[in-house]
């Protein structure tokens, strides 16, 4: 009966037993049986800290990756840690920085963002120290935090109204939380640029989708994100041979519907910087992949308004493609001359600056080829009314190498161009220009004055030619004016009326 009754009593689970006693054996470690309690209670408080770093961590990280991954208080100092426990140090400090701040009100949470700033200091200094090599999970952990800071999605009014993006005389806008984006973008170039970096290890981590987002960046107003921007991606590009081709075919997609659908994207001249770079490292013979990108991508980037706003970059891309290949200088003069611009004078005065590059890098076969096409374009530039394009296409003639190519084709430039000088010696408004005529005149008559004298007859007698047939003409329509006097139609009066037509009228 008595053990009955023991037996309905309620008895002491035997998982209490065991905290108990290891929580009376934490205690006994640093402490006498006396204070064992308060050790405890200390140590509960430190456990139940390190599990919120560890909840957090495995919620912005995978926990395939974080496995094992021993969490540090993310205030502790790199000093004060071990060196086995900086890389957990690092991940539980990068993992502090993945609340996103908000900048829009200066007094809001300036706490906050301080903490933050001096955690990213923090992590800069021990990254530019060179003292640690990372494993995947500070790696993973690295690629989390910078996402969850940069990558954003910038609003409409954030962009500039007009249509053609940034346009050349604007002031830039400056993003207000470039102060703690700085220092993410500062962080994330050391990391990709640490010589210890495994980058087959930090390939599966800055993958195709992370950039893409590093580029849809390069739309941000502020230059300064742009610039940082330039200098990562051109890293990423260095250190990630995989990613390389995915890198120019993600540019190339950029470029194409900036040119034939938007005109609008902010980054084009820091895009063009990055390939000005990558071109000129280029193998020869060229890959027929990167001859497809000069005539579909770089060529068709002279046809936009915003040129100017890139027109330095585009041109060292193509100077730099024309000198791995001068064959390319045939297609890329036809691409200029295709879109010529023939009301804008700012945009032509580009154009020329670009066409005397190119001639300048084209060797006498190649030059032979397009000769024609190039100096009829150049002729009704000198006779253009914009004295400043009038004087640009002047100068082409100050270049030795140009003036060499123009002296072994004389015979086929100095017709194309005779009648050019002469209507800007009768009509031309600017004495500059006008000046400038008489000293290629005066280079053409010591050059090869027969040759000279031949255009002359040649083109007076096109003139007399064009004076027959405007006389021809004159009298042709007078001929038909008298015809059409002499043939008056009968008068109106001897006509007889004519009757109206029967209506129909329905059945």
């Amino acid at each position: 009966m008595l053990k009955q009754i023991l037996s309905k009593l309620p008895r002491k689970s035997q998982k209490s037993d065991s905290l108990d006693s290891a929580g009376l054996d934490s205690g006994n470690h640093t402490s006498n049986l006396s204070n064992g309690v308060q050790c405890t209670n200390i140590g509960n408080s430190i456990t139940s800290r390190l599990s919120v770093v560890k909840r957090v961590s495995s919620a912005v990280f995978p926990a395939s990756i974080m496995a094992g991954v021993e969490a540090v208080e993310p205030n502790l100092s790199f000093k004060d840690v071990s060196n086995p426990q900086k890389q957990n140090l690092f991940i539980s400090k990068l993992n502090l920085c993945c609340e996103v701040s908000d900048f829009s009100d200066p007094e809001k949470a300036s706490s906050e963002q301080d903490l933050k700033r001096q955690t990213l200091i923090e992590l800069v200094d021990f990254v530019s120290s060179g003292s640690a090599k990372f494993n995947e999970p500070a790696v993973a952990a690295m690629c989390k935090m910078c996402a969850l800071n940069l990558f954003r999605v910038f609003p409409p009014k954030y962009r500039s109204n007009t249509s053609s993006g940034e346009a050349e005389d604007d002031e830039p806008i400056f993003d207000p939380a470039w102060s703690s984006l700085q220092l993410v973008y500062d962080l994330l170039l050391r990391f990709i640029s640490y010589s210890s970096l495994d980058a087959k290890v930090a390939k599966k981590h800055v993958d195709h989708s992370f950039i893409l987002k590093l580029l849809d960046l390069f739309e941000s107003e502020d230059p300064r994100e742009r610039d940082c921007l330039k200098t990562i991606l051109h890293r990423i590009y260095g250190k990630f041979m995989v990613h390389r081709p995915f890198v120019r075919k993600a540019v190339s997609n950029i470029i194409y519907r900036f040119v034939f659908e938007t005109e609008r994207h902010n980054g084009i001249a820091e895009l063009l910087e990055i390939f000005g770079s990558i071109i000129s490292g280029f193998a020869i013979p060229l890959k027929e992949e990167h001859k497809m990108f000069l005539c579909r991508a770089l060529i068709p980037l002279h046809k936009p308004k915003s040129i100017g706003v890139y027109h330095q970059q585009l041109t060292y891309c193509v100077v730099q493609f024309v000198d791995k290949d001068q064959k390319l200088a045939n297609n890329v003069i036809k691409g200029l001359l295709k879109y010529w611009p023939i009301t804008n004078s700012q945009k032509e005065l580009m154009f020329i600056s670009e066409l005397e590059e190119i001639l300048e890098m084209t060797n006498m076969v190649e030059f032979q080829k397009i000769m024609v096409p190039v100096f009829q374009r150049i002729a009704c530039c000198l006779n253009s009314s914009h004295y400043q394009v009038a004087e640009r296409a002047h100068l082409l003639w100050n270049n030795e190498h140009i003036l060499n190519l123009i002296t072994h084709n004389r015979h086929v430039i100095f017709p194309l161009i005779f009648p050019s000088l002469e209507r800007n010696s009768q009509n031309h408004w600017n004495q500059a220009v006008l000046n400038l005529t008489q000293n290629i005149r005066k280079m053409f008559c010591e050059m090869d004055e027969e040759l000279l004298l031949a255009c002359q007859r040649k083109l007076e007698e096109e003139n007399s030619q064009l004076i027959e047939a405007a006389e021809k003409r004159k009298l042709a329509w007078e001929h038909l004016e008298t015809t059409a006097a002499a043939f008056k139609p009968a008068a109106t009066n001897n006509v007889p009326p004519v009757k109206p037509a029967t209506p129909l009228v329905a059945c």
